[in-house]
Formats: C-alpha cells, sequence, structure tokens
C-alpha cells in the first residue's frame, strides 16, 4: 500500500495525472474523523492486475473546508462523495446530501456533529 498526503488544492490534479482507467479501478473516497475536529479524506485506488497494490492519496481537512469533486475525471466517484456529505457533513462540490440519510435521521453520523 502506498499512501500519498496531499493538500486539498491540488488533490484533482494529483489524481488527474495518477488515474488511468486501464490500470486503476476506483473504490471508494473515505472519510477519517481526526482529533481537533479534523477529518482524514481518502480517495483509494486499487490496481487491476495486481492482488494488493493499493494507492490511497488522502488530504487533512477541517469540516467547513470545500472539497473538490473527482467526477470529471471518474464519474462513478459521485457516489462516494454523497456518502462522504451524508456520513460526515462535509461539503463537496457538486455532490448534495440525501442519498442515504432520510430528513429525520440522525445528520452527519460520523462526525460526531450536526449539519
Amino acid at each position: 500500500m502506498k499512501k500519498i498526503k496531499v493538500s486539498l488544492e491540488d488533490i484533482t490534479n494529483e489524481i488527474q495525472g495518477f488515474y488511468d482507467y486501464k490500470k486503476w479501478h476506483f473504490l471508494t473516497l473515505n472519510g477519517l474523523a481526526l482529533e481537533d475536529n479534523k477529518l482524514e479524506v481518502q480517495w483509494i485506488f486499487s490496481k487491476y492486475e495486481a492482488l494488493d497494490e493499493i494507492v490511497i492519496y488522502y488530504a487533512e481537512i477541517e469540516y467547513k473546508d470545500i472539497i473538490a469533486s473527482i467526477v470529471d475525471i471518474i464519474p462513478s466517484a459521485i457516489i462516494s462523495q454523497r456518502e462522504l456529505v451524508d456520513m460526515f457533513g462535509v461539503q463537496v462540490e457538486g455532490s448534495s446530501k440525501g442519498l442515504y440519510l432520510d430528513e429525520d435521521s440522525l445528520q452527519a453520523p460520523l462526525s460526531g456533529c450536526s449539519i
């Protein structure tokens, strides 16, 4: 596994330079709650012809930061982006909340705070 720290401002350029749909499978966009009201956002890829070759791009953000969308690069990322919005209460460009959680559900259950 290779883990690469990037700034939130550079993530789309980094992924665009890295991603080749013939070689890499986009697994998911994941969040990991950190101390001090921060979040580690992870863009996770697996190599098609390797059993265990994983690359994770990650950025440490504050919940108020806006995360750039990668849907223009990887259209299927919209589902992971919307899940991140619902579960952590963060903003991802072009990704609305309401995919997994109903209006009367506990909002942002993985962040420890409400939207």
